[in-house]
C-alpha cells in the first residue's frame, strides 16, 4: 500500500512563493513517479507537474512553466513543488499524486495515477 501526505499550502500575495511537500509511505517500484494536480474553484482537476524516480525526468503544464520547479528526494520518497511568482489564477487545492507504473504518454491524465493525497489549499491574493 502507498499513502501520500501533503503540506506547505497557505495564503500568500501575488508574486510570493510557496513550497509544497509530499511524502510517500509504502512500497515503490522502479517506474515510480510523483507529481501534482490542482483544482481551482469551479474548474476540473488539472495536471501541474510530475517527476520520475528512475530517470529524473520532469514535466510541467504550460501554465506553470518557468515559475514552478519540481524536485525529489529518493531516500525520503518525497517530492517538492517550489512555486514562485504566484498569481491569483494559481489559487486551488493542490493534490499530490503517485503511480507505480509511469507512462509518459499518460502523464497529464488523473486516471494514470494510483494514489492521491488529501490536498492542500493554496490561495493567492491580488
Amino acid at each position: 500500500q502507498v499513502q501520500l501526505a501533503e503540506s506547505g499550502g497557505g495564503l500568500v500575495q501575488a508574486g510570493d512563493s510557496l513550497r509544497l511537500s509530499c511524502a510517500a509511505s509504502g512500497r515503490t517500484y522502479s517506474s515510480w513517479a510523483m507529481g501534482w494536480f490542482r483544482r481551482a474553484p469551479g474548474k476540473e482537476r488539472e495536471f501541474v507537474s510530475v517527476i520520475t524516480w528512475s530517470s529524473d525526468d520532469t514535466y510541467y503544464a504550460d501554465s506553470v512553466k518557468g515559475r514552478f520547479t519540481i524536485s525529489r528526494d529518493n531516500a525520503k520518497r518525497t517530492v517538492y513543488l517550489q512555486m514562485n511568482s504566484l498569481k491569483p489564477e494559481d489559487t486551488a487545492v493542490y493534490y499530490c499524486a503517485a503511480t507505480l507504473s509511469f507512462k509518459g504518454w499518460g502523464k497529464s491524465s488523473p486516471t494514470s495515477y494510483n494514489f492521491w493525497g488529501q490536498g492542500t489549499q493554496v490561495t493567492v491574493s491580488s
